[in-house]
């Protein structure tokens, strides 16, 4: 998946992956595999201090160190932001007003974001998804289009800095395409 370009030109960026507790284990895990390969620097910042505890839908699953605690965290020292799913981890962070305000700040300074699963209910508190197409977990499409976007039920849907994709089956595009838009390579951010 990775090549010599994307290397290239993700090699000095600086990825956020903000995370709260009950988030989906592998829409962090693999996504963030796929960007340090890529040559990225990922940093796993929560509201949590020390780690931050994991699920694998349901089930606990493990525990991450955090990097940088949501108090600590300053948008401008990063280039792009994922947020993994889960339906406990958005649920958490929609209701902080300092994580609301993060990523509220990517999309103020046109910067990258990926969101995968329910990571859009954090997008909707931030007020940043009116006009845009997007596609989640099937539940949020209510609430989406009720915050004046258009949802899709589409494998992953790019819409300016933003790409948005269902759920754990859908890694692999998710991945191709959050690497496209963060490297830059087809659309000018």
């Amino acid at each position: 998946m990775s090549n010599a370009a994307d290397t290239d030109t993700t090699t000095k960026l600086r990825v956020a992956i903000l995370v709260a507790e009950g988030f989906e284990q592998v829409e962090m895990t693999k996504p963030r595999e796929a960007l340090e390969r890529a040559g990225a620097r990922t940093v796993l910042i929560s509201p949590e201090k020390g780690q931050v505890l994991a699920f694998n839908h349901h089930d606990k699953g493990d525990r991450f160190p955090v990097d940088v605690a949501l108090d600590d965290a300053d948008a401008d020292d990063y280039d792009a932001l994922l947020l993994p799913g889960g339906a406990l981890n958005p649920d958490t962070l929609r209701t902080l007003p300092n994580a609301v305000e993060f990523v509220r700040s990517f999309f103020d300074d046109a910067k990258p974001v990926a969101a995968i699963c329910h990571a859009p209910w954090t997008l909707i508190e931030a007020d940043v998804v009116e006009g845009r197409r997007l596609t989640s977990w099937p539940s949020l499409r209510t609430d989406l289009e009720n915050a004046g976007a258009e949802w899709v039920d589409e494998k992953v849907v790019r819409d300016e800095n933003l790409v948005t994709s269902r759920k754990p089956d859908d890694i692999p595009d998710f991945n191709r395409e959050m690497i496209a838009l963060f490297s830059n390579d087809t659309v000018a951010v």
